[in-house]
């Protein structure tokens, strides 16, 4: 089929709204209560049965829920051995204290590695897999040291990170320095993600999702942390909301009772739920089955193209492809070539250690540095049909 002389105008990203999102919103806006309530507490139930995870708390982002995350595994807050038999935790994990080091990647929205500062941490810069733009595990094996608590890892365009790799890592890091680090998982391109046939956010780590506009399932914004045991969960719920127990008896609706440990205002509201029922109820069919069918075709053909080189496919990895990235030669030209066509690339995350901001973390980043002038994304989402793949596809194929 040749579209070529087609002039198209295909977006990199787009939000999807479920056709009954508008009305459930409105009923809550009706409803004289908007805030967090009982629609919040039918996402959550959900969102329980989708991830097949009872310990999820919503919030109002994904950096509230990474901010969260940290901050629940501070000391004196982690006071007591509540970590045995977690995949990433054992009773002897000393939790965090100011000025340990986190190991990050640097290719990640800015929102992955600013709460780490926020909670008085140091990070340090992991490189990156240049076949999957994931961690180089290797370079983390390399990195970890006694002041290394946590692994902060992201799932780049929801392609997952070798979990298994990731408990080897800890456990010699054990062996070395008498506890495991915690492991975060940054889930925020990875909804509906697969590793080993199991849903990214179930292995055993505290998980932060993406709810914001353009994610696989948007609330309008807002977030998610799914944490691997009760009593992790149970404090997220207090500290999301000042550290208040809602689901106490009160005296008095209005007044508080005492509270022990001080938290945030993070909570999600009913209105910001009440778009996610809706949008929940379509994600899997209408959204993340599409985006992986458009990966698949692009798999296939663009295979062997002069000047592209596709990025590593695993069996063990099932990917949602938030976005499909590849690297290309001569990048502004690519750019500059698919932008008249009609097709809008981009490399999605500007590399964080570039800014000043991140100045005293900066180190020698090889393979970043490598990958960075290659690294671009094209469109693969819900909205991209059968005859706009084709076309990108002939777009790239007639070089630029």
């Amino acid at each position: 089929m040749n579209t070529i002389n087609i002039k198209k105008n295909i977006p990199l990203f787009k939000v999807y709204m479920s056709n009954n999102a508008a009305a459930a919103a409105s009923k809550v806006i009706n409803s004289g209560f908007i805030g967090q309530g009982p629609v919040v507490d039918e996402f959550e139930l959900n969102l329980k049965h989708f991830f097949n995870n009872d310990y999820v708390a919503t919030v109002n982002s994904a950096t509230s829920a990474e901010h969260l995350a940290l901050h629940l595994l501070k000391k004196p807050m982690v006071s007591r051995a509540v970590f045995h038999g977690v995949a990433s935790y054992d009773s002897v994990w000393p939790g965090l204290d100011d000025g340990d080091e986190v190991l990050a990647t640097p290719l990640t929205c800015t929102a992955t590695n600013f709460p780490i500062l926020a909670n008085n941490l140091k990070i340090k810069w992991v490189d990156i897999d240049p076949e999957t733009m994931n961690m180089d595990l290797d370079d983390l094996a390399r990195k970890i040291n006694v002041k290394t608590k946590v692994i902060f890892l992201v799932h780049w365009g929801g392609y997952p990170v070798d979990l298994d790799r990731i408990r080897e890592i800890q456990q010699t890091a054990k062996q070395l320095y008498g506890f495991k680090p915690a492991v975060i998982e940054d889930c925020a391109h990875a909804l509906g993600s697969k590793f080993n046939g199991k849903q990214i956010g179930t292995h055993g780590n505290i998980n932060t999702f993406s709810f914001q506009a353009i994610k696989h399932l948007t609330t309008g914004d807002g977030g998610a942390l799914l944490l691997p045991h009760k009593e992790l969960y149970a404090r997220a719920k207090l500290l999301r909301w000042y550290g208040i127990d809602r689901e106490s008896d009160r005296k008095d609706f209005r007044c508080e009772a005492d509270i022990p440990e001080w938290g945030f205002k993070f909570h999600m509201n009913d209105i910001a739920a009440s778009i996610g029922i809706e949008n929940l109820k379509e994600v899997e069919e209408n959204v993340i089955a599409k985006h992986k069918e458009n990966a698949a075709y692009y798999d296939n053909a663009l295979k062997n193209i002069p000047g592209i080189t596709l990025l590593k496919r695993d069996p063990r990895m099932e990917s949602s492809y938030w976005i499909y990235s590849i690297l290309v030669e001569r990048k502004d030209d690519f750019a500059k070539h698919m932008k008249d066509c009609g097709i809008a690339t981009s490399q999605v995350h500007e590399r964080n250690d570039i800014h000043t901001c991140l100045s005293e973390f900066r180190v020698h980043l090889p393979n970043l540095d490598k990958i960075k002038p290659k690294l671009s994304s094209i469109p693969v989402g819900w909205w991209v049909t059968e005859e706009d793949r084709e076309y990108i596809v002939e777009c790239i194929k007639k070089g630029w």
